[in-house]
């Protein structure tokens, strides 16, 4: 392709024009496309709307297992045979506690998540709770993730300071069955139309790598853009051994960067987030996500590790963006970086076995 092409793209994305089915299989499937074009064509966009910053989360798994869905890829579904550590909801100090560091550490939002199908009336007022007492303490976004819900308890929420409500598409209603039985797409996109009838910022997003088709991913990133989400994860599947889907499919480091191209120019003005799987299969290209991509996760997911702390800031920094926070990043970096960095053991000179490694063959 020709550089009017990626212009084109840049330029009617900041237009609010949505591209048209071919183009946006182009973005995601055609060799003629190539990707360091594909990916400052998006910048422009990115760069346009979100300047050089990067939104830090940080994401609390407030309750973990005895969820009744079946979601194929989340090691709490009840068909899940992961080996993961189990708690009924953590106390309101330990909630409290980690607000505190996840805003200690630089999150412009603290996300909390709580496993299983909705949240019954006595569930929202506690959670209500929580929220007016972590708004309180500190100058922190809060978005809540707990199930499918209505109106009157999304306005609960709303009411006692809740910025976002999460409740993520992850694929498109056509191959929704084959990752979900016991809730349909219908029920999600219920729940993201009670936000919004509430007034309460919508923050959804995707899974890749569950058997989907690119018209898939399309669908779901055009069906976001229609609903207005000022927030979208992209999520790359974390094979997690246990559940059902196990195994990630067609998942490469220039596929997942381009399908963070192809979020960003149909949803322009949004905070297209790099989330779960990014360290894994993004591999040596992560920081080339940043071009697209506004945000990301800080310390993890919620069954998953990710990349440590220090290695995420200073990617960041390195890559010459900025974080949204009270607490800037150079002075995170003073209080955890390291001036020169290897391996994750700091150990910097060979040893015997690595230098002369055909004697110990003798």
């Amino acid at each position: 392709m020709d550089q009017a092409y990626y212009t084109k793209l840049s330029t009617e994305s900041l237009k609010g024009l949505l591209p048209d089915m071919d183009t946006c299989r182009q973005v995601l499937t055609d060799p003629q496309v190539d990707l360091l074009p594909l990916l400052d064509a998006a910048y422009k966009v990115r760069k346009h709307y979100k300047g050089d910053e990067v939104t830090i989360h940080i994401i609390n798994n407030a309750q973990n297992g005895f969820c009744p869905e079946d979601c194929h890829y989340c090691a709490q579904a009840k068909t899940s045979k992961a080996d993961i550590d189990e708690y009924p909801l953590k106390t309101e100090k330990e909630i409290l506690a980690e607000a505190k560091h996840a805003y200690e550490s630089g999150a412009f939002r603290y996300c909390m998540v709580f496993a299983g199908r909705g949240p019954s009336p006595k569930r929202i007022n506690q959670l209500a709770g929580l929220i007016k007492k972590i708004k309180e303490q500190h100058p922190i976004q809060i978005c809540v993730s707990a199930g499918l819900n209505d109106r009157a308890g999304v306005q609960v929420l709303k009411e006692a300071g809740l910025d976002r409500l999460n409740h993520n598409l992850n694929t498109s209603e056509r191959h929704y069955p084959k990752i979900c039985t016991t809730h349909t797409y219908q029920d999600r996109m219920n729940t993201l139309m009670a936000a919004k009838q509430a007034g309460v910022e919508m923050c959804s997003g995707i899974i890749v790598g569950m058997g989907e088709e690119p018209n898939d991913v399309i669908e779901v990133a055009m069906n976001l853009r229609k609903l207005n989400a000022k927030s979208i994860p992209v999520n790359f599947l974390v094979p997690i051994e246990g559940n059902v889907l196990s195994d990630s499919h067609g998942l490469t480091p220039e596929y997942c960067l381009r399908i963070l191209c192809l979020f960003r120019f149909l949803n322009p003005e949004a905070e297209i987030r790099m989330a779960a799987g990014r360290e894994g299969h993004l591999r040596s290209m992560e920081v080339m996500g940043l071009y697209p991509a506004s945000s990301l996760f800080l310390d993890g997911y919620l069954n998953t590790k990710g990349a440590s702390r220090r290695k995420t800031l200073r990617m960041i920094k390195d890559a010459g963006f900025k974080i949204k926070s009270e607490i800037p990043l150079d002075q995170l970096l003073t209080e955890q970086d390291e001036p020169f960095e290897v391996s994750d053991d700091q150990v910097l000179l060979k040893k015997m076995s690595e230098l002369r490694p055909q004697l110990q063959n003798k």
